[in-house]
């Protein structure tokens, strides 16, 4: 690719995402874009027009006054997740295998094929930037403009969380998503939606208890857990 401002616009873009996903920037972060101009060798209106549409995706916050930071994942932004998750994986899946077109379900399996290899390695910033690229696909194949950009969301803290709480945990929970990536991809590909939904649901339970150990206390996860619904029911 050719060294245009354009250019170093979409390599700033992809190196903050890779950044932020990987918690190479810690969430709430600020974000020195005297620092990042120089880098990227890009003017400051490309670059405020990078961190807009960052910030337009869920990767950064801009406020008054203070310029640009990296997204919190505090305690609310965790329990928001743990009650949003298992709903959004559902629904995307469901659609996903009512929709999916066949050059999708091929770019599915090539990042299948990129996450085992993850795995293998034991990279834990690679195998959460690629099963971050297998759930995005499916978000591509669910085509649904109202769910999307919260799948969007979703995915930047699912990543976070993985990199925060799993850190090289390499324990049976990777090996059995690996799987269950595979199950999906075959439920996809028979168009089937409620095979997908469930599997949406136990991805979720691989994760779930442990995540919830940092997101809900005792008392509040005891009270909300039977008004969860089931992906099944989407």
């Amino acid at each position: 690719m050719a060294d245009t401002p354009r250019s170093r616009k979409a390599a700033l873009l992809d190196a903050l995402r890779v950044r932020v996903l990987t918690q190479a920037v810690p969430p709430g972060s600020d974000l020195d874009e005297v620092l990042l101009s120089d880098e990227f060798g890009i003017s400051r209106t490309p670059l405020r027009e990078a961190l807009r549409e960052l910030a337009g995706e869920g990767y950064v916050e801009l406020t008054q006054n203070r310029g640009a930071r990296v997204s919190e994942l505090g305690h609310t932004t965790l329990r928001d997740f743990f009650l949003a998750a298992p709903m959004i994986y559902g629904a995307v899946l469901r659609l996903a295998a009512a929709h999916a077109q066949p050059f999708q379900i091929s770019e599915l399996k090539q990042a299948q094929e990129a996450f085992r290899a993850a795995l293998a390695r034991g990279d834990v910033a690679e195998r959460a930037l690629a099963n971050n690229r297998f759930h995005a696909i499916t978000g591509d194949m669910a085509a649904n403009i109202y769910l999307r950009p919260s799948f969007n969301r979703l995915l930047i803290d699912h990543a976070r969380i993985s990199m925060t709480f799993y850190g090289d945990d390499q324990r049976d929970e990777p090996g059995q998503a690996a799987d269950q990536h595979d199950a999906m991809i075959a439920a996809i590909e028979a168009h089937d939606a409620d095979a997908a939904a469930q599997l949406a649901e136990d991805h979720w339970a691989l994760s779930r208890d442990r995540i919830a150990q940092f997101v809900m206390p005792s008392p509040l996860s005891n009270r909300l857990g039977d008004s969860i619904p089931s992906v099944r029911s989407l």
